[in-house]
């Protein structure tokens, strides 16, 4: 399996450009993505008034848990390199940017962007259905991470993993609060 994941970021990894190089980078990066944040608490808080706040602390607090789950549990549980700290492929390694931390698995940036899809997706996609569109966003962050040489497909894939449980498993909680605050105000 190890095997099969090196040899498939390799792939994936050294299909790259100058021309994609930055723009990937910039997906990659964290505060590249403020703005949609913004725009996406302002769409809530709009549309939902006074529920917008369950719904945006639900993802916060979903969001925070993925990341979590994914840096202070399995990474150092895991100890498994990143790609590009990795001694015997990182000559082969094309790197864009910072190789981050010594660990990889499992992708945060995975995790915390598919929380944040699925968990939108079960709050308010019956409202708003074109929030399943933002998969196509956290596939695309989720394949920067390989792009840019500090994930293998497995920590990204993992990642996701992470994300979609923990949006679940928020989402759960969710109902049951609002249900349970509901029936009492009732």
């Amino acid at each position: 399996m190890n095997q099969l994941d090196t040899a498939v970021f390799l792939w994936l990894n050294s299909c790259h450009t100058t021309t994609l190089d930055p723009i990937m980078a910039w997906i990659s990066a964290r505060n590249s993505w403020i703005p949609l944040y913004i725009l996406i608490i302002g769409l809530l808080v709009w549309r939902y008034k006074k529920q917008s706040i369950a719904i945006i602390l639900t993802i916060i607090i979903s969001v925070a848990l993925a990341d979590q789950i994914c840096s202070s549990f399995f990474k150092p549980l895991v100890e498994r390199l990143r790609p590009c700290h990795e001694p015997a492929i990182q000559h082969l390694v094309h790197v864009v940017g910072n190789c981050g931390g010594q660990f990889g698995f499992c992708s945060s940036h995975a995790a915390n962007s598919f929380t944040l899809v699925v968990c939108l997706i079960l709050l308010v996609g019956k409202q708003y259905s074109w929030v399943k569109y933002l998969f196509l966003w956290a596939i695309i962050v989720s394949y920067s991470r390989i792009y840019v040489g500090v994930h293998y497909p497995l920590d990204v894939l993992a990642g996701a993993g992470v994300g979609v449980f923990t949006a679940f498993i928020s989402f759960k909680l969710y109902q049951f609060y609002v249900s349970k605050y509901v029936h009492e105000v009732s």
